[in-house]
């Protein structure tokens, strides 16, 4: 370890976090998180017994950042989207797949159960994660079974401890109904996906909307549930990414740099149309908030007005998007496609002063294409693919374009069973 490293090192906080270890050509080899990260970095360069994978890194590490966020939940969420963004060599070869987990729902069951899994499969279930922590995000959604009881396997109808414990929503004794657990369910996956601050807002004005119709019952539900996430607020926070610290995101440093923007871009959508032979044509809209991905801000539409015309199908996504008064505007659009789909968008988003640059793929659209970006009054920029805005586009681009895919091949098939 040479002295800048351990200069370094010794400014660590004792914080919860995500770090960042880098070779010396400052490339990211691994990303972990870390309930105090003071102790946890500096655990990699003590003289102890290590395995070899673990010493093999340790020999590579030349520099080493980090991120402080506020509980060791935000470093679950932030370091499963880093791991996603970077794909650092180090943590596939030390990664063992039984620590991944993702947390398993299936609304479509008369009375759903929460599960964990490690292999999500196409089954029409929700399924959140993947998480690079197993034992964590267990332990963080039973905290929020005080909240959000829900059952933990099968429904069979018997009383347990655990209804006993008000752990379980009491369908077996008559405390509620399939239909009400339900929608308990749908407030406990979206408290998942980090949609938290709005969900507390919706059940403060659902305890004082019952309350002034005289329905106490709902309002004290109501305010059980909001007194109770303020509670768990206190002691386990899931990541709500409007408040992660993104003064040390080097991506979004360098996106505000190369746009010329006035502060970092704190939400960016990506958008990306997606089609078989100009048949079933949809378009995806992705959120990344802080440079990480919101899932539960996704949107995806079915193209009305053009069938095998991508700047066309852009212009009506964008269109409607922008109708949409109640979505928080994008601070940038980045766009799957060239320069016409950036000029054909840019009329759009001019009144809005939202910035558009496109990811340019050639035809190339695989997951090794190059990062190249069309900047209005810039034209075409060759990224270093290693760099971390190139990361964070090619991050961004790809999940756009998966998220459009998965929407085709629903119609697809719902076609093809008509």
């Amino acid at each position: 370890m040479d002295a800048l490293l351990k200069q370094k090192l010794n400014k660590l906080p004792a914080k919860p976090g995500v770090y960042f270890h880098k070779n010396a050509a400052g490339e990211i080899i691994y990303v972990g998180k870390a309930a105090i990260l003071k102790n946890r970095v500096r655990q990699y360069f003590q003289n102890s017994k290590k395995d070899i994978k673990t010493a093999a890194l340790v020999a590579e590490i030349a520099d080493t950042d980090w991120i402080v966020v506020d509980t060791e939940i935000d470093a679950l969420f932030l370091e499963s989207e880093m791991i996603k963004r970077y794909m650092p060599k180090w943590n596939i070869l030390l990664r063992d797949d039984k620590t991944v987990s993702y947390v398993r729902i299936n609304m479509n069951d008369e009375v759903p159960y929460v599960s964990f899994t490690r292999n999500p499969i196409d089954d029409k279930a929700t399924y959140i994660g993947p998480f690079y922590g197993k034992t964590a995000i267990e332990r963080a959604v039973r905290s929020l079974r005080k909240v959000f009881p829900y059952y933990s396997r099968p429904y069979d109808g018997k009383k347990t401890l655990n209804t006993d414990l008000n752990l379980t929503p009491g369908i077996e004794v008559g405390k509620t109904t399939p239909k009400d657990y339900k929608k308990n369910l749908r407030r406990l996956i979206r408290y998942l996906e980090g949609d938290r601050e709005k969900l507390i807002k919706e059940l403060e004005k659902t305890m004082h909307d019952e309350a002034s119709k005289g329905n106490y019952e709902l309002a004290a539900e109501a305010r059980d549930q909001l007194f109770g996430l303020k509670e768990l607020k206190r002691k386990i926070v899931f990541s709500d990414k409007e408040f992660l610290d993104i003064s040390s995101d080097q991506a979004l440093k360098q996106l505000q740099e190369m746009l010329g923007l006035k502060e970092p871009p704190k939400r960016i959508e990506g958008y990306d149309i997606s089609h078989q032979s100009g048949t079933n044509t949809v378009a995806s809209m992705v959120v990344f908030i802080n440079g990480a991905s919101a899932r539960n801000e996704y949107r995806k539409f079915k193209i009305r007005t053009s069938t095998n015309n991508d700047v066309k199908s852009m212009i009506e996504v964008i269109s409607r998007r922008l109708k949409h008064a109640e979505w928080n505007l994008p601070d940038l659009i980045i766009l799957d496609g060239s320069i016409n789909q950036v000029n054909a968008v840019m009329f759009l988003t001019k009144p809005y002063n939202i910035p558009v640059i496109g990811r340019d793929k050639s035809g190339n659209h695989s997951k090794s294409a190059g990062v190249k970006i069309v900047v209005p009054g810039k034209g075409l920029l060759p990224l270093d693919d290693n760099s971390h805005v190139a990361k964070l586009i090619a991050r961004i681009d790809e999940e756009a374009h998966r998220f459009a895919i998965t929407y085709h091949s629903l119609l697809k098939r719902k076609k093809m069973l008509k």
